[in-house]
């Protein structure tokens, strides 16, 4: 039985500029308990999709055309057209949130930073049932256990910021589900998550889904995730279907371009040596002469690595809950300990592992934006080793032309009151850099180095898409030719043609720059593609350093082969296995056997097992039975 059926969805936007047609005659079904994914770039219409299905599209959208036909379960399946009737409605009101709820993309935005979890969670039963509080705080702290919070009870009474990423994403499945909905939809549910806490969130949306026998709609971009999750998939592009079908016939005898397209962004491990990804519309970066003259200059000694950290460690004091008596204890946490890694020159440096680890820890000691309690790190300037952490404030001034930073959020890292002309020559301007005309033209070759039209120079970040906005950031970043480049998590939020796009230049400025990268992500096909050697990290140290190659193919350390095991892949022979996934909890140090596992009182090394391949575990027998 169809719980949903679009027929022919129209729906039109308001702008300065003339009205703009989002959806173009979308039709789909969503049968009851089943799983359907909308996939698509930025801006094809899958979230609009959904806006319309919830009632909430923005003041200037209106619906033009076509049906939203809903068969209500708990009206004996009675067919309401959710377009027809009015968003702020009593009859709409009383399927939205009840009978059809949603997941936002981004937790943090979408959950009220003045109210306590338990109050956002007991605020959609209070709409929708007579309750008591007493009856509503019970529901509320079994639904936080269904979802698989540590501690519900303590859980009910925090606010979303003193959650991680994970646990909010919980606490909105929580909220959605709290009146166990007829169709969930997830818009881009795990988006920005790290691979491991992608798995277990899917995973809980799976169990949650057979439990309750629900329908879930899947907005996402991750090709990965639809192969794992999905029955059905609905490719749209600029608000028309490409092509629909089960997920055997998209992704066994996938017939549209488009679909072909997205296919073939999407980074695989099983990719040879040399290979790139084909994004759908390909950067080509052209390179000026004051940038070329600049990267002849750069020093081709490969004899000295370019960064040395030697053995940092960074520890961070939390307090706790305020007493009666006093402020309390405070607790000391490791966020990293012990890390020594080195990046050669002309390399990409991966390091990667979950939220938390300690990866982002690492890069601002690195650029000196904090100092660790412990530890050297050494920078090679042309020849000259400087120890950065000895140098003073007015010191490290000229050293971070050397160095520079790709951030993760490029439109919160982009002052949007600057046009991108003030943006890109900012750097010049600080560091006194040439007249108005040199800068003109350096900004004008890093327009034209990064993909982009000098013309859009006296335009703001706002009006630019997010992958657009992430080249502004990496030209600004270039724009002091750096030896050093530091990019953390540069891709992690973008669609798969985009991503293929900003991968691709990084690779080509890479060559052509002669760029030295140390990048920072969660997602290892990523990393696979650019970097040359991987740094694994959990828990604040090094559990694992190799070259690419040695560490896909043959992984030593339990967490690796966790992580490795947790990406979802575009290729429905490599399914994730979430009930595996769930039951080794290879990412907690407490379950790791021997000789890996941490014991109270002694520290575990870094051993060489052959081949620039190192491995953190206990000196015993076992570690010579591994090395050999």
């Amino acid at each position: 039985m169809d719980l949903i059926r679009v027929n022919n969805l129209r729906v039109k936007f308001s702008t300065r500029a003339g009205s703009i047609e989002a959806l173009k005659g979308v039709s789909f079904r969503i049968r009851a308990g089943s799983t359907v994914a909308i996939v698509g770039e930025s801006g094809s219409g899958k979230s609009v999709t959904a806006q319309a299905i919830m009632g909430i599209l923005p003041r200037n959208a209106e619906i033009t055309g076509g049906e939203i036909l809903f068969s209500n379960p708990k009206k004996g399946g009675e067919v309401i057209d959710l377009a027809k009737l009015d968003p702020s409605g009593k009859q709409f009101r009383s399927v939205r949130g009840e009978q059809i709820s949603i997941i936002f993309q981004e937790p943090m935005t979408s959950l009220s930073p003045l109210h306590t979890v338990g109050n956002q969670i007991s605020e959609a039963l209070s709409l929708h049932f007579e309750i008591s509080k007493e009856e509503a705080r019970e529901r509320c702290i079994n639904i936080l256990r269904l979802v698989n919070f540590p501690d519900p009870e303590r859980a009910y009474m925090t606010y979303s910021f003193e959650l991680s990423g994970g646990l909010r994403q919980r606490a909105m499945i929580a909220m959605a589900l709290v009146c166990q909905p007829s169709l969930l939809i997830a818009d881009e549910p795990t988006t920005a998550l790290d691979v491991t806490v992608q798995a277990q969130i899917l995973s809980l949306i799976r169990d949650l889904q057979k439990e309750l026998g629900m329908a879930v709609l899947l907005i996402t971009h991750d090709m990965g995730v639809v192969a794992s999750f999905s029955e059905e998939v609905v490719v749209v592009y600029h608000g028309e279907v490409m092509e629909s079908g089960t997920v055997d016939d998209i992704f066994g005898s996938a017939s549209h371009p488009y679909l072909k397209a997205l296919l073939r962004a999407v980074p695989r491990f099983a990719t040879d040596p040399g290979e790139r990804l084909v994004p759908i519309r390909e950067i080509k970066p052209q390179m000026g002469h004051l940038l070329a003259k600049a990267s002849e200059e750069i020093s081709t000694d490969t004899s000295a690595p370019v960064l040395e950290v030697r053995n940092i460690s960074k520890t961070f004091s939390i307090r706790s809950e305020k007493t009666l008596l006093g402020t309390g204890h405070q607790t000391v946490v490791r966020a990293v300990d012990d890390v020594s890694f080195q990046v050669n020159r002309g390399e990409c440096l991966g390091l990667v592992g979950e939220s938390g680890c300690g990866k982002t820890t690492v890069s601002r000691m690195i650029m000196r934006v904090m100092d660790p309690d412990s530890g050297e790190v050494l920078f090679n300037d042309n020849g000259t080793q400087i120890d950065l952490l000895a140098r003073g404030d007015a010191d490290m001034v000229p050293l971070r032309r050397k160095i520079q930073y790709v951030f993760q959020d490029p439109f919160g890292s982009l002052n949007p009151r600057m046009t991108v002309f003030d943006l890109l020559s900012e750097p010049l301007v600080i560091h006194d850099l040439g007249d108005l005309a040199y800068r003109r033209r350096v900004v004008m070759e890093l327009m034209e180095l990064v993909g982009m039209d000098p013309r859009y120079l006296n335009r703001y970040p706002h009006s630019f898409s997010g992958g657009q906005r992430q080249r502004i950031g990496i030209a600004r970043a270039l724009a002091l030719q750096p030896d050093l480049l530091i990019c953390d998590e540069p891709v992690s939020a973008l669609d798969v043609s985009v991503q293929a796009q900003v991968l691709n230049l990084l690779k080509d400025l890479q060559d052509q720059l002669g760029l030295t990268y140390l990048f920072i992500s969660h997602d290892l096909a990523v990393v696979k593609y650019i970097a040359e050697r991987i740094a694994v990290m959990c828990r604040g140290r090094l559990v694992e350093v190799a070259p690419r190659d040695a560490l896909f193919e043959r992984p030593q350390h339990p967490y690796t082969k966790a992580l490795l095991a947790a990406v979802p892949l575009p290729d429905l022979d490599h399914r994730l296995d979430f009930e595996a996934l769930h039951k080794e909890q290879m990412t907690n140090p407490a379950t790791w056997p021997e000789p890996y596992c941490v014991r109270e009182g002694e520290h575990a090394e870094l051993v060489h097992v052959g081949e620039e391949h190192f491995v953190r575990m206990h000196a015993t027998s076992g570690a010579t039975a591994v090395a050999e």
